[in-house]
């Protein structure tokens, strides 16, 4: 049995999850944070996902962003793809403030950004590494360098020695990041109609990038990824995200 729609109440305070393109879905069967039902509100040509907030602000914990998430992705698998998601933790007084704050002065921003997403979808591909296990291999293709770090383990050197290697070092190291990075991006990026590169989190992660992609070239996109894991033989570790809503490409 499909939940009751929530009634729309100007004066009462609202937590956003989302845009679509009105009408927007006419039935939503989806619970958002504190378990309250996500219904529709249509303000022109715009069309918010919505439930009532019983909070003045909301913790990020991992439980409240995957039910803000739950409610983007359900409405995707409902056929609606384009999708503007808005920022977790958006509560707003009223509809009225919607108004003057969002659609005024953003309202052909807007329209513009739901134009582009139609029929396409984000992706996301992280890639970790083992630094060490790069250093070596990179040691082994670098006789002479290898050598010269060799020295630093039974020969006293002096600091300018020390620096001089250890910066030589970073540098290969560095070298073979981006090389996986310019592979990746090159094999990738032809499929995709544009790409926003992501922070590197951690010192094993040695790619972070979202591509936009037809929602129909998902499989070859796929596939492209898992050539790209065999090509490097197992050294390095893919996760890869086919179904998320496209925060890095509905920015105003």
């Amino acid at each position: 049995m499909l939940a009751a729609m929530p009634t729309a109440n100007p004066n009462s305070t609202l937590y956003l999850y989302g845009i679509v393109a009105a009408p927007g879905p006419r039935h939503l069967n989806v619970v958002g944070l504190d378990k309250q039902p996500v219904g529709i509100h249509v303000l022109g040509s715009l069309a918010f996902l919505y439930s009532q907030a019983r909070q003045e602000r909301y913790l990020a914990s991992r439980a409240n962003l995957l039910a803000h998430e739950a409610v983007l992705e359900t409405v995707m698998s409902e056929g609606y793809r384009a999708l503007l998601p808005l920022q977790f933790g958006l509560v707003v007084s009223g509809w009225d403030q919607v108004e003057q704050d969002l659609i005024k002065p953003h309202l052909a921003d807007l329209l513009a950004l739901l134009q582009r997403l139609e029929g396409k979808r984000e992706v996301g591909v992280k890639v970790f590494w083992d630094p060490q296990q790069e250093l070596q291999l990179g040691l082994e293709e670098n006789p002479a360098l290898k050598a010269r770090r060799d020295e630093m383990a039974g020969t006293p050197l002096g600091l300018d020695a020390v620096v001089e290697i250890g910066q030589a070092l970073e540098q290969m190291l560095e070298q073979r990041r981006q090389h996986i990075a310019q592979t990746f991006t090159a094999a990738l990026g032809s499929l995709a109609s544009d790409r926003v590169e992501g922070e590197l989190l951690t010192e094993n992660m040695a790619y972070n990038s979202s591509f936009l992609i037809n929602w129909e070239d998902e499989p070859a996109f796929a596939q492209k990824v898992e050539e790209l894991d065999r090509a490097f033989q197992g050294r390095l570790r893919i996760r890869y995200n086919n179904f998320t809503a496209p925060y890095n490409f509905a920015k105003l």
